[in-house]
């Protein structure tokens, strides 16, 4: 007779149910089919090997390249491209990838463009002799944030390429594509550049903790979306490791992408950190990122973006030009009108941008104005490197109502008060209406920035080489207590923040300009959305203009350039207004 207890029963019972069960590792059985095997009667391509000579982005470093030529490439016509990371392994016609196997089927069955493929490997700098290691790059190229990687496509290899077969400029016929770190290093490059790149294939991408690619699901939710079509690709059985958790990231990816409005479509498995999967899906992948080519790739597509931003900015219209040809543009800044003002210094002007758009010179031998702002008195008030702070009529004529420090921006209270930001002193001073300036506060490492909330009780000074903007309560003699690095902001992969000129809205927003563009803040302190920059070179003020202040300008070296907004911006120099409780 079983004297066991029926609890240990069901346990042993239990067990041996494992026992015979199937193994909970992946069984990783997948398998390559007929795309991806040679068909009778379909062109064969070729392959040939490119030089690309040592590397100046990766400095010393040299990278092998392969090229594959579909049969029906015709030099007269430019032909679509596709880049893969750890090239090496995809351009083997028997290996697990066998891209031009699959490319020779689909581009004879017309399911995808005529598309020259392209394999590079990461980058490698020789050892100086025999007793010493290579630098070896793939890291440092593929799991790094930024646009190194981007840059040495469109500088290096790109052009190496177009020596030899001509291939399209338009970034709707260009793909690029990797596996584990190749995958991120081919996401990064079009998020960097979606003007060069806009179709991606990853696989088991390394979205994780490694260089900082834990980070995209963060940005990808808070960024304007950007016109990509994505294809992810993942198994349960994925790496789990000191970096993070491949599985769940990449799952944390396309969850965000789907938040943002992408065109995203996934495979998910149940196999570890290898080939075998992707490379089984692969031709299905590639039909669905070419699937209506000639058609143009929107951000967006569906409009079924949740970001915050769909409610704060006209996304239908994109940055437009405003102004160009200068030497550096700074210190935009509206009238009551809603007419902006702009600084060049290096050419010592300061311009007008009128409602109808038309730009003309307001004021000449400037000094090197920089910061602008109007006071509550109509003039405008400007910092200039003679270390005097000016206030300008109507007719352009300046008059100094402070010197002796070298301000870099400021802010006009609405009772004719002037908060004044000293760069090279981390100082930011007071000018009361009449009075002599003194210091208010000392010590943030370089303050630039300066605005007030729309209730004119707080004032935000940008730290330009910090992660933070700084919010002081502003007292009643103008004096400020209470300092807090308040306003979390985003950095780059490399460098500072580059925080610099602000502005607010009627709702109490913040609007930074940043290296990665116009970080927008709530009033608790949070970036719920970064607008991307018009252009490569950084911003260093924004503001809004326009008759009905529903115009976002930012100044970015050359230019001068504005967006239609949703919100209406508000000036200092208008009578205080209290925004709306915020969200905690």
């Amino acid at each position: 007779m079983n004297r066991t207890p029926a609890s240990l029963l069901r346990a042993g019972f239990a067990l041996a149910a494992l026992a015979t069960a199937p193994a909970l590792t992946a069984a990783n059985d997948y398998t390559l089919g007929p795309d991806s095997q040679p068909q009778a009667g379909v062109p064969e391509g070729k392959e040939e090997k490119l030089d690309l000579g040592v590397s100046t982005i990766f400095p010393g470093s040299t990278h092998d390249c392969s090229v594959y030529i579909p049969a029906q490439y015709d030099a007269a016509k430019p032909a679509c491209v596709m880049i893969f990371q750890d090239g090496g392994g995809y351009v083997n016609r028997k290996g697990g990838w066998r891209v031009p196997v699959v490319f020779d089927n689909l581009i004879a069955k017309k399911e995808m463009p005529v598309t020259i493929g392209i394999f590079v490997n990461p980058g490698i700098l020789a050892a100086p002799n025999k007793d010493a290691q290579p630098r070896f790059n793939r890291s440092f190229e593929y799991d790094g944030l930024g646009d190194r990687y981007a840059k040495f496509l469109l500088e290096e290899v790109l052009p190496a390429v177009k020596k030899k077969w001509n291939i399209s400029d338009n970034p709707d016929d260009r793909g690029i594509a990797g596996s584990s770190s190749g995958a991120i290093a081919a996401f990064t490059a079009a998020w960097e550049r979606p003007d060069a790149f806009r179709r991606v294939f990853s696989t088991i991408g390394t979205y994780v903790g490694l260089r900082g690619g834990n980070v995209y699901p963060t940005l990808i939710r808070k960024t304007e979306p950007k016109p990509l079509r994505v294809f992810l690709q993942d198994g349960s059985n994925d790496l789990n490791i000191y970096g993070g958790d491949w599985w769940m990231a990449n799952q944390e990816m396309e969850r965000a992408l789907i938040f943002s409005g992408y065109d995203v479509s996934h495979a998910w498995g149940d196999g570890g950190h290898d080939g075998k999967q992707g490379g089984s899906v692969m031709p299905d992948a590639l039909r669905w990122l070419w699937r209506d080519y000639g058609q143009p790739l929107k951000a967006n597509p569906e409009g079924k973006s949740k970001q915050p931003l769909q409610e704060w900015v006209d996304t239908a219209q994109g940055w437009t030009l405003v102004s160009e040809g200068h030497k550096n543009t700074e210190g935009p800044c509206a009238n009551a009108k809603g007419e902006v003002f702009f600084t060049d210094g290096p050419n010592q002007r300061i311009h007008k941008v009128g409602l109808d758009g038309k730009v003309t010179v307001f004021a000449e031998n400037t000094g090197g104005a920089d910061g602008l702002m109007f006071g509550p008195d109509g003039r405008l008030y400007a910092t200039n490197q003679k270390k005097t702070i000016v206030a300008y009529d109507e007719a352009g004529a300046p008059a100094v109502i402070a010197d002796g420090f070298a301000g870099n921006d400021l802010c006009v209270t609405n009772s004719g008060g002037v908060y004044v930001t000293e760069f090279n002193t981390k100082t930011v001073w007071f000018i009361p209406k009449g009075g002599e300036k003194r210091v208010v506060d000392v010590g943030i490492e370089k303050p630039n920035g300066v605005v007030l909330s729309p209730d004119q009780t707080l004032l935000y000074v940008a730290d330009t080489p910090g992660q933070f903007v700084y919010s002081f309560q502003v007292q009643a003699d103008g004096s400020l207590k209470y300092r807090q690095p308040y306003f979390h902001l985003h950095l780059p992969a490399a460098g500072t923040s580059r925080a610099d000129g602000m502005a607010v809205d009627k709702d109490g927003r913040l609007y930074v300009a940043t290296a990665l563009g116009v970080q927008i803040c709530d009033q608790p302190g949070r970036v719920n959305a970064i607008l991307p920059k018009p252009q490569a070179s950084h911003l260093s003020n924004v503001d809004f203009g326009g008759a009905n202040f529903d115009e976002l300008y930012v100044t970015a070296g050359d230019k001068v350039f504005k967006r239609k907004m949703k919100v209406k911006g508000y000036r200092s120099a208008d009578a205080p207004a209290m925004p709306p409780k915020p969200h905690l």
